[in-house]
């Protein structure tokens, strides 16, 4: 890491400073490699005389002066990226003129050349603690400071930052420096308000700009010129509208930094970036070929996500990352809130929420690494790890469950009166605890310890007495394990569905507290049995939960098919996933299940998640001696969902997206052979880029394509995509000659991150975990160094997707352990560690289940 500040030095620091400004001057005509940086940073001391340090990472500095008089670079520490300050005033004025490195990493200052056109595109991405990459700063949240930048770069780029640009001044071609002659322009920005450094930014090249205004606010969406031609910026701005408008009437607080500048940039680590004024987001959100509106819908929640950021995160931001969960669980609980109440997607947002970021809190938070949600962060390594589902979508359900608890009303005041009272500041949870309970009324310390203070997901079941058709008795019992014994409250919603007219409809609903491991629920006495109970309908709260055996028996043998509804449908889906997942349920029911139901499924995004679910487990969880037949249970239904389709549908796309993974019989890849030469296409499907693609990564996993087939589609596609999916499919070649070049191409540490990442997702192929023999033990001999010497994002990337997951058997376990034992690795690898042996030590008991339910 570029540095592993822990937090108490943080707080010592931030205890000692107070910084008022920073100029920053970047030369970005230098060359390939490195740019020059020259920092001015003016900031207070309350203990003239202590010492400190500032932070800059892999940088050649040349001269460093404080207050006037020079410091000692041979003092600089690249290794920890620390420059000393030996004795500090009471008013300072820092000058540090150095070089900084271009990352290929998506980390600190990012350089990437488009293989269409040669073109250089640079982005900067700093979150948690990589601005010091770019130039020296305290890189912490809570020493916020105005930024002045200025940059030097050539004549043809576009320069954003978070501010927009004040001057640019056209130079001649001989000011260019370092023997470098060309054309440039300096770009001269105002001073920003006052922000944290990881949320400035600076995006630079030849962009495609599209811009706009709403209500008085500049708007401009920025993708790569070759990607101009599918740049869908009348729905972006679309959604940014919708948002504004949301954003403005809820928060009652106007957006607070100027212009709104909206960039796809390439080789993105993450999902999007809340840089104030200048959010980044992943190059794959720019739509080159089609796709489904279950994506279009994920791109309108990741827009109105990073847009919650400016207010929550931004403007008022957390004093340390022990907060980073409220800050993105706050996004993600606004922006599925904004999706539901200003989009097209209406209530379907909280269906989509209930089943794909919910499953994602449930899995992550049975994990060993489980932490409560309010997590101790005592240092940067340990926040990195953090960016799970418990930070994202658990701490979003929660958040969901409190304003169930204190009224949307209420919960919207506090916040109101929490930006108002904290703008342009650090603040910790408690502040926003603070403000809700000061608008509600109600008591928040028992919530926030019960829900925020503790680990694990309780388990719902119910439990009823019948008699003569009637429920003579009915509690829900509340379960935790006993390494998270806590019981907590839930407020839930049970909810009675019978059959009528091929229909499963709801025929009674009641709405109680959940207290401890037992509670009667005597409204529900003397009804009759339905065909279906479902305990927390309508997700009001987050629990796993469990069906009866004649719920169970009444979804799998066609019930799931009759609901009306999508939301109670989606959480029988999520339930019985949960059950499968967690040895309940039989592979073989749970895809028995997705075949009787699939057919109904009108919300996309439901049914994509579905279909993965049912994929993953039947490679997986299924008793290696069904697997083949599971395969082939799914394929036939796929095949015949999509040649039923409507032509040119969503559907059609999604089953065949679906069908091209699990296609393994000689009938099914001749089908996508046929598909991709064009003698076999479905009518209304469009075979484009990416679906080709996808058809020759099936097709050479199935052995019906070579290397050769690969080079010729990558000519076709001569793409930045293009290449990532080239490489994903040779490290797939089902050979051990491939896959001993895809590893030596993976640990030689030498490809850019996206290019790395697609090579490990290749590798790592499901369909010849045979081939992976070999490199268990490579795995554990390798992880170790590329831990200690790479960067974070590359290292955990490998450390993650290289684990041997697929080798489910006692013997990875083991190994795993041993390594745990021998090593002792920094906390957050051992993290990584277990998880990937949790993964296949619960793939371990369900393919037991499995094979004693046949």
């Amino acid at each position: 890491m570029a540095g592993n500040l822990t937090r108490d030095e943080a707080r010592e620091r931030a205890r000692l400073l107070k910084v008022e400004s920073y100029e920053v001057a970047l030369d970005l005509t230098e060359g390939d490699e490195r740019f020059e940086s020259v920092t001015t940073v003016r900031f207070t001391s309350s203990r003239p005389g202590a010492p400190t340090f500032i932070d800059l990472h892999g940088a050649r500095v040349r001269k460093v002066t404080l207050n006037g008089e020079d410091l000692d670079v041979e003092s600089y520490d690249e290794e920890k990226g620390r420059f000393p300050l030996p004795s500090v005033a009471e008013s300072n004025e820092l000058r540090v003129d150095a070089d900084c490195s271009y990352m290929r990493t998506g980390e600190g200052l990012h350089r990437f050349v488009d293989p269409v056109d040669q073109k250089v595109y640079l982005h900067s991405q700093f979150e948690t603690a990589d601005a010091h990459r770019m130039y020296a700063c305290f890189d912490q949240p809570d020493l916020k400071a105005a930024f002045q930048l200025t940059v030097l770069a050539p004549g043809d780029w576009e320069v954003v930052s978070n501010a927009a640009a004040a001057k640019v001044t056209e130079l001649p071609e001989e000011s260019g420096k370092h023997g470098v002659v060309q054309a440039a322009r300096r770009w001269e920005f105002p001073p920003t308000p006052v922000m944290s450094t990881y949320i400035t930014a600076l995006v630079a090249g030849p962009y495609h700009k599209v811009t706009s205004e709403h209500d008085g606010i500049p708007l401009g969406i920025y993708c790569r010129a070759s990607l101009a031609e599918h740049l869908d910026a009348d729905n972006i701005l679309e959604v940014t509208r919708q948002g504004f408008d949301f954003f403005h009437r809820v928060f009652g607080v106007r957006y607070p930094f100027g212009k709104y500048d909206q960039l796809f940039v390439p080789e993105f680590n993450a999902g999007a970036m809340e840089n104030a004024g200048c959010v980044t987001f992943l190059e794959d959100y720019v739509f080159r070929s089609r796709v489904t509106d279950a994506v279009v819908e994920r791109r309108a929640e990741t827009i109105l996500h990073e847009m919650a950021h400016m207010w929550f995160g931004d403007l008022v931001t957390m004093r340390w990352w022990d907060d980073l969960w409220l800050n993105e669980s706050f996004a993600t609980y606004m922006s599925v809130l904004a999706q539901a109440e200003a989009t097209r997607w209406g209530t379907r947002a909280w269906t989509t929420f209930a089943n794909v970021e919910k499953a994602w809190a449930y899995r992550q938070d049975q994990l060993p690494s489980t932490h409560p949600i309010a997590a101790d962060i005592p240092d940067m390594q340990a926040v990195e790890v953090n960016f799970d589902g418990i930070t994202y979508a658990k701490g979003a359900s929660v958040l969901k469950q409190l304003v169930a608890y204190v009224g949307l009303d209420n919960f919207l005041a506090g916040v109101r009166d929490y930006f108002a009272e904290h703008a342009w500041g650090n603040t910790e949870l408690k502040d926003l605890l603070t403000a809700l309970e000061r608008t509600s009324g109600r008591d928040l310390s028992s919530w926030s310890k019960e829900w925020l203070e503790t680990a694990w997901v309780n388990t719902l079941r119910p439990s009823f007495e019948v008699s003569g058709g009637r429920f003579t008795s009915f509690e829900v019992l509340q379960e935790a394990p006993a390494d998270y014994p806590t019981l907590r409250s839930h407020r839930i919603a049970i909810g009675l569905y019978s059959l009528a007219d091929g229909v499963l409809t709801r025929t009674k609903r009641v709405e109680l507290d959940v207290v401890g491991a037992r509670t009667n629920v005597a409204q529900l006495v003397g009804e009759e049995q339905p065909d279906l109970v479902l305990l927390n309908d309508d997700d009001l709260t987050y629990a796993k939960i469990r069906l009866d055996d004649d719920s169970l028996r009444t979804l799998v043998n066609g019930g799931i098919a009759r609901f009306t509804e999508s939301l109670p449908r989606a959480l029988c889906w999520s339930a019985a996933w949960d059950m499968t997942r967690d040895g309940e349920m039989s592979t073989r029911d749970y895809v028995k299940l997705v075949i009787s139901g699939v057919s109904t499924v009108t919300d996309i995004t439901v049914l994509q998640a579905v279909l993965r679910q049912a994929r993953m487990s039947v490679q997986q969880y299924a008793d290696p001696a069904w697997r083949a037949e599971g395969l082939s249970l799914l394929a036939a239904e796929l095949r015949s969902l999509l040649g039923s389709a409507a032509p040119g549908s969503d559907l059609q796309l999604a089953f065949l997206q679906a069908f091209a993974p699990v296609a393994t019989s000689a009938e099914d890849l001749a089908l996508l052979e046929g598909i991709l030469d064009g003698s076999a296409v479905p009518e209304g499907l469009t075979v484009d880029a990416d679906l080709r693609w996808t058809l020759v990564h099936a097709l050479v996993v199935g052995g019906r394509l070579a290397e050769s087939d690969i080079d010729a589609e990558l000519e076709r596609d001569p793409t930045a995509t293009g290449e990532r999916s080239a490489a994903l499919c040779r490290a797939a070649i089902p050979d051990a000659g491939a896959k001993a070049a895809a590893w030596e191409r993976i640990v030689g540490g030498q490809l850019a991150n996206s290019i790395a990442r697609t090579t490990i997702g290749g590798f790592q192929d499901p369909h010849h975990p045979e081939l992976l023999r070999p490199y268990r033990e490579k795995y554990f001999a390798e992880v170790g160094r590329i831990y200690q010497e790479w960067t974070f994002d590359q290292a955990s990337s490998f450390a993650v997707g290289c684990f041997p997951s697929l080798l489910i058997e006692a013997a990875t376990v083991q190994a795993a352990n041993d390594f745990l034992a021998a090593e002792n690795p920094p906390q957050a690898l051992r993290r990584l560690i277990l998880e990937g042996a949790d993964g296949v030590s619960r793939a371990l008991r369900n393919q037991e289940k499995d094979a004693a339910s046949a």
